[in-house]
């Protein structure tokens, strides 16, 4: 009950440390909040608003109708230009898209003739460039298909788009934020409150106390946890599922439970970089390239099928790489406690893991 007690105390008091900082504070509230909105509605590699351009050297009415399929909200109105506007409108950049239909068109199709249109895309982003060409042979091919009375395949493909049937990126990008940001934070603030304490002189303060290494490193991770746990709780019930109009298909109460073991394991990673450095700075410099490496590994930027095996099995050691597994089939699947408690077991042994490493390093900084 005294070790309760003193964890209870500490625990308070890392709480008033941080109620005192604005700059922490303002930190969270941001992170939660603004940076969430801002990347899920800000942050997209689909198609949306694409800038293109028409070549219609037929002027027919086939022709006029494929222009006019371009609809948005994927582009932008066509743009009419000429055939020697094409490269310079490109090294430009006005144009993504530029369109090309040539001289008798719509008779050489009539005629059953073969035709070659041309279509020049800028690149320079990818997955915009990849999608939007896809995007606009299916137009130009269901346009002359509707006008010219092609017959259909004899198989049609009907698609159903499960978790997100409109499929909006907002609902992956906001909750994959919200854990992005848990990650952040989880780090940051432990480290930070640890080499405050030294960097303050307050560290020789809790040594003089009847207090042990376990309760220094349990005050540290719960005080954090309490304000980072309800930071992304809140997010994801205002900002996530109020403001942007995500729906939770699962418990938030289970969301709730694996944050909580997810944030205990990287916090205690956190407060282990912390004691393998001596100043702020230097941890910044050491947790800046940790989180990241996490993040992109993780699965909540790239899908996992997409790296090689070897690397697939590797990061299944992060923490990251678990919890995202886990919020994705909660959150979005609606699964329930027995789908996920393999992921919230392997969580649990990381965080020991993670919690034993830090302990012992805690102990052995004290100690010097």
């Amino acid at each position: 009950m005294r070790s309760l007690g003193n964890v209870l105390w500490l625990t308070l008091k890392e709480l008033r440390v941080l109620r005192a900082d604005p700059v922490l504070l303002l930190l969270v509230v941001y992170t939660f909040t603004i940076a969430v909105y801002t990347v899920a509605t800000g942050v997209k590699t689909e198609v949306r608003n694409a800038a293109i351009a028409v070549v219609d050297e037929d002027r027919s009415e086939l022709s006029r109708a494929v222009t006019a399929a371009l609809l948005p909200p994927l582009f932008q109105p066509p743009a009419a230009i000429a055939p020697a506007e094409v490269t310079p409108a490109l090294d430009a950049g006005r144009f993504v898209f530029v369109l090309q239909l040539p001289p008798r068109f719509e008779s050489d199709l009539l005629a059953s003739r073969p035709v070659d249109l041309g279509l020049d895309v800028d690149a320079t982003a990818m997955a915009q460039a990849g999608n939007g060409a896809a995007y606009i042979q299916q137009i130009v091919l269901a346009t002359i298909g509707e006008r010219l009375g092609t017959a259909a395949p004899p198989i049609a493909l009907a698609v159903r788009l499960r978790f997100n049937p409109n499929g909006l990126p907002e609902w992956f990008t906001s909750v994959m934020q919200v854990m992005n940001s848990t990650l952040i934070l989880s780090i940051i603030l432990p480290g930070a409150a640890m080499l405050r304490e030294r960097e303050h002189g307050t560290l020789e303060h809790l040594l003089a106390m009847p207090v042990t290494p376990l309760e220094i490193l349990l005050a540290k991770i719960g005080a954090n946890a309490l304000v980072i746990v309800a930071a992304a709780t809140l997010s994801l019930l205002l900002v996530v599922r109020g403001l942007l109009a995500v729906p939770i298909a699962g418990s938030v109460p289970l969301f709730v439970l694996g944050t909580i073991v997810f944030q205990v394991s990287v916090a205690a990673l956190g407060v282990l970089l912390a004691t393998l450095t001596t100043s702020t700075g230097q941890f910044g410099l050491l947790a800046l390239p940790v989180f990241i490496l996490m993040m992109l590994l993780s699965g909540s930027m790239t899908p996992l099928e997409s790296m090689p095996g070897w690397l697939q099995a590797m990061v299944q050691v992060l923490p990251t790489t678990q919890f995202v597994a886990f919020a994705q089939s909660v959150l979005f699947r609606g699964a329930d406690f027995a789908l996920v408690a393999p992921r919230l077991g392997v969580l649990c042994l990381l965080g020991l893991l993670f919690f034993g490493a830090a302990y012992r390093r805690l102990r052995h900084t004290l100690a010097e």
